[in-house]
């Protein structure tokens, strides 16, 4: 227009996860650097710190209750002398954890749990910042084993504390390293895998070391796995096939508090949502005997495929079946600071109980969220303490508490 003066374009630009030139040179053949000269990290392109550094301090402004952890306990350094080995989704919500977890005085090295969620952006701010960080976006298998390996193997530096989501990092220690459970004061373990693979260790008598189970937290359940899910999983659909969702029939398998969530999400576009389970009290049956018939497949670009039935009928496959709303998309920060302030909990009050999977009180994590809302409690009267039996400061629910939400969805029996 004329008179108007356009301003100079900035001087960060928001960096593609897929570089021509980097693609051609594996991060593991090239010797990068930061700014202060440290090398001891494995990312794509330290080049991309900046940016990262950005989208870091978004992730701060919603994560309110690691911030206000950040805060309160900065002085007091209850994780001083913990060295944390890490395997998580490497996002700019970890990274706000990791530099909580070292504000409060641990030293971290980190690896990813998936070979397509980490954001490298996110990665090389990490690494600019001095901390050891092993992971890119689209890691082969190998690749994926060697960085773990890399966090792990330190000469000179030897775990005590391990946070993992998934259970390879236990995995490998167990498989690899099994002297290093001599000097592990506690596992803190944030999915229902890794969980799984726990209670087997502690079935068969070889979970030689505390755990905590972060995945069964009533916050991480209601919130992470429920509104995450719900938030997410329509970005990443969308992203990757430009489908209109409106009267599409859409089977979910499984109707845990992901399943509720997707559930909920694809029903409020106008999907005909079906669901099969293999729970006897929902009375469905999966229908996954027909995956296994002869079919076909069609790959139709990065982490969209076709499976092809016999009638000509398809399947859209996204992320190769991995995590879709982290490989295809984001997902919400706020709701991830649920799950991550219950982490750095766990990892602060790991105790020396032994071969046992313990459960961390959700109603201190939950309470430093709601200022953000500018939410105030109702407070008891001391009659109705008494007549409730309950203590004016909480807690208020019983160990075995668990929030139930409900759905109404169509059901699909046996196909």
């Amino acid at each position: 227009m004329k008179g108007y003066r356009f301003p100079p374009h900035s001087s960060i630009t928001a960096p593609s996860d897929s570089d021509s030139a980097d693609d051609e040179v594996s991060p593991r053949e090239k010797m990068q650097k930061n700014s202060k000269g440290g090398s001891d990290f494995c990312i794509k392109n330290i080049k991309q710190a900046e940016f990262g550094r950005r989208e870091i301090e978004i992730a701060e402004q919603e994560m309110v209750a690691l911030m206000t952890l950040r805060k309160r306990a900065r002085s007091e350094k209850p994780l001083a002398g913990a060295k944390i080995v890490g395997c998580t989704h490497i996002t700019s919500q970890t990274a706000v954890l990791m530099e909580t977890l070292a504000a409060l005085g641990a030293q971290c090295r980190w690896a990813a749990c998936n070979i397509y969620s980490t954001q490298n952006a996110v990665a090389a701010a990490l690494a600019e910042r001095g901390f050891p960080v092993f992971a890119w976006k689209g890691e082969s298998e190998d690749d994926f084993w060697w960085c773990i390996d890399r966090c792990v193997s330190l000469d000179g530096w030897q775990a005590n504390l391990v946070l993992d989501d998934g259970g390879d990092l236990t995995h490998c220690i167990y498989k690899k390293y099994p002297n290093v459970f001599k000097y592990i004061k506690g596992i803190v373990e944030e999915s229902v895998t890794g969980v799984h693979r726990l209670y087997q260790l502690s079935k068969a008598g070889k979970l030689c070391v505390p755990a905590m189970n972060v995945n069964d937290s009533v916050t991480k359940q209601k919130f992470d796995n429920l509104y995450c899910c719900r938030e997410s999983i329509l970005d990443g659909l969308k992203r990757t096939t430009d489908v209109m969702f409106g009267g599409k029939q859409v089977v979910v398998c499984g109707y845990g508090e992901v399943g509720k969530g997707c559930c909920a999400a694809l029903k409020a576009l106008g999907s005909i949502v079906y669901v099969t389970e293999i729970d006897p009290i929902c009375a469905l049956q999966a229908w996954y005997d027909k995956l296994f018939i002869n079919l076909t497949w069609e790959h139709v670009r990065p982490q969209v495929d076709h499976v092809i039935w016999p009638d000509g009928k398809k399947i859209i496959l996204l992320a190769e079946g991995r995590l879709l709303n982290l490989s295809c998309s984001t997902v919400p920060t706020f709701v991830l600071s649920i799950t991550a302030t219950t982490q750095v909990c766990k990892t602060s009050k790991m105790n020396v109980r032994r071969s046992n999977l313990m459960l961390f009180p959700d109603e201190y994590v939950a309470s430093l969220h709601l200022p953000a809302f500018d939410a105030h409690l109702t407070e008891l009267t001391d009659e109705q303490a008494k007549y409730l039996n309950l203590n004016k400061n909480g807690p208020f629910k019983p160990n075995y508490y668990r929030h139930v939400s409900a759905q109404s969805f169509r059901i699909k029996s046996t196909i």
